[in-house]
C-alpha cells in the first residue's frame, strides 16, 4: 500500500503513516499538502496521511479547507507523540551550536530551549525532517535541527538532546484520506461532517440541539470562513458513532443527519472511520 505524506523522509507524517498502516507500507513524500490530496485524488497513492491538529498548536486550517476542496473520504486516524530531538553533525559539540533550524511550529514548541540558551538562534525551515536532511547534505558549521530522532538516524546525525519540546504531552492527530469511502471497515465508530449554517438567530443552536436530542456525543467542532461568501462560515464536527450504524443511544445517527440536512447548508459526510485511542493524560 502506498501512503502519501507532506515533507521529506523522516517527517512526523511518515512516522504516523507507519504507525497506522504498518512498517511495511510504502511511503511517498510530496512537497505540499495540496500535492498529497491531488496524489490521492488521481490514484498515485492509495492513501494520504495529513496532520489535522496538534495538542499544543491547535488546528491545521489549510487541511480543513482542503478536505472540502477535494471529494475524498476520511478512513482512519492516528495520534502521534511528537518529540523533537536536537540533531547535529557527528563532529559538532553542543558548545559550538549557534542556530537551530526547524519548522516554525516545532521552534515554537521548543521555545524554552531558546530562553535557556540565548546565544542559540531559531531559524525557520520548511520542514523538520527537511532541516535535518539539509544539515547532513550541506554540513554547515554550528547548525542544528529540531526533528524526530528517526530523521536523525535516517540522515546520520547525532542526538544532543531528546524531547526538547516545552511539554511532554505533545501529540498530533493525523487523518488518513482515500478516494473510496468503502475502505472504512466495520470497526468505524467516529464520523466527521461539514456544513454551513443559515445566518439567522439560533441556527447553530438548533443544529447542535439535534445531536443533543439524539444523545450523540460531539468530540470536536471547528469553524472556517466560507470563501464563496464573505463573513459566513462552515462548521466541521466530529461525532461519536458511524453514519452507517443502526443505532447510537436511542436512535440512529442516520436520522440525526437527515434532520441536520433540513436545517443546514451543503451538508457533507467526510467519513466514518475507526477512532484512534486518545493519548493518556499525565498521571
Amino acid at each position: 500500500m502506498k501512503i502519501g505524506f507532506q515533507g521529506v523522509p523522516g517527517a512526523y507524517s511518515e512516522l504516523a503513516s507507519r504507525q497506522l498502516f504498518g512498517a511495511k507500507c510504502k511511503t511517498v513524500p510530496f512537497e505540499t499538502f495540496e500535492d498529497v490530496f491531488e496524489a490521492v485524488d488521481k490514484g498515485k497513492v492509495d492513501r494520504g496521511m495529513i496532520p489535522i491538529e496538534n495538542s499544543l498548536a491547535g488546528s491545521i486550517h489549510q487541511n480543513y479547507d482542503l478536505l472540502l476542496q477535494h471529494k475524498l473520504h476520511i478512513v482512519g486516524e492516528a495520534y502521534l507523540k511528537v518529540e523533537h530531538a536536537l540533531l547535529v553533525l557527528p563532529s559538532t559539540p553542543f558548545k559550538d551550536v549557534r542556530e537551530v533550524r526547524s519548522h516554525p511550529q516545532a521552534l515554537a514548541q521548543c521555545s524554552r530551549f531558546f530562553v535557556e540558551h540565548r546565544k542559540i538562534k531559531p531559524v525557520v525551515w520548511f520542514d523538520t525532517a527537511g532541516a535535518a536532511r539539509d544539515i547532513a547534505k550541506e554540513k554547515p558549521a554550528g547548525v542544528a535541527a529540531f526533528a524526530s530522532e528517526y530523521a536523525g538516524k535516517l540522515y546520520g546525525l547525532k542526538v544532543l538532546k531528546r524531547a526538547a519540546q516545552n511539554e511532554t504531552m505533545n501529540f498530533t492527530r493525523f487523518l488518513a484520506i482515500s478516494r473510496s469511502a468503502t475502505t472504512a471497515n466495520k470497526k468505524a465508530n467516529k464520523t466527521s461532517i461539514a456544513f454551513g449554517a443559515k445566518n439567522e438567530a439560533g441556527s447553530l443552536f438548533r443544529i447542535l440541539g439535534i445531536f443533543a436530542a439524539h444523545k450523540i456525543d460531539l468530540n470536536k467542532i471547528e469553524s472556517r470562513p466560507n470563501p464563496a461568501s464573505p463573513f459566513e462560515y462552515r462548521f466541521y464536527l466530529d461525532l461519536a458513532g458511524a453514519s452507517t450504524s443502526s443505532a447510537t443511544g436511542n436512535t440512529s445517527i442516520k436520522q440525526a443527519l437527515r434532520e441536520l440536512k433540513n436545517v443546514s447548508i451543503d451538508l457533507r459526510i467526510l467519513g466514518s472511520y475507526p477512532r484512534a485511542a486518545l493519548p493518556r493524560k499525565k498521571p
